[in-house]
């Protein structure tokens, strides 16, 4: 028994000298960085609350105001088209979308929200540029404004934030070939 108490000893040390594997992370450090905000117009009620919880996190992590361009769309359907475009101009380290869609009565909400986040992801895999998702989908307003500098925090801020990580992560990676 004492001998393979001292076997797994020998090895659970060996183990913790063992090299471990470089690991890579994005930081916060965001100064000189450049990113543009997509906002829908519509719920502006809630989507204003996110663009300045954004603009704040931007602010607070080092990014001048001269660095940051905000572009208004109609509504979270169009959030897509326009990001593609800005992430395609290689104008910008990070593209962050912002937008609310709130359950009504009928299925119009499944498509806007199913579509916009689609259309967000393919964007960020179009250009290798981080798109963020900073889009709510909720049930009510309340749960919006909740989400928008309520009781759970500003997910504008969450999706710059993102954005902010991903361009550093980014920047480490080998580049495409």
């Amino acid at each position: 028994m004492n001998e393979r108490v001292a076997r797994v000893a020998h090895e659970a040390s060996a183990n913790a000298r063992a090299p471990a594997p470089r690991e890579i992370r994005g930081d916060l450090h965001a100064r000189g960085r450049r990113f543009a905000i997509a906002v829908a117009r519509f719920n502006e009620l809630v989507t204003r609350k996110l663009l300045d919880g954004a603009l704040h996190a931007l602010r607070s992590h080092d990014v001048s105001d001269d660095d940051v361009d905000v572009v208004w769309v109609p509504g979270a359907f169009e959030l897509p088209l326009v990001a593609r475009r800005l992430a395609l101009s290689r104008t910008y380290d990070g593209v962050i979308c912002l937008g609310a869609v709130i359950r009504g009565q009928t299925a119009h909400f499944e498509h806007v929200a199913g579509q916009a986040a689609a259309g967000i992801r393919e964007a960020a895999d179009a250009s290798g540029v981080p798109v963020s998702f900073g889009v709510l989908t909720t049930e009510s307003l309340e749960q919006a404004l909740d989400r928008a500098g309520g009781n759970h925090g500003n997910k504008g801020w969450d999706a710059a934030v993102a954005a902010i990580e991903m361009a550093s992560l980014l920047e480490q990676l080998p580049k495409e070939g």
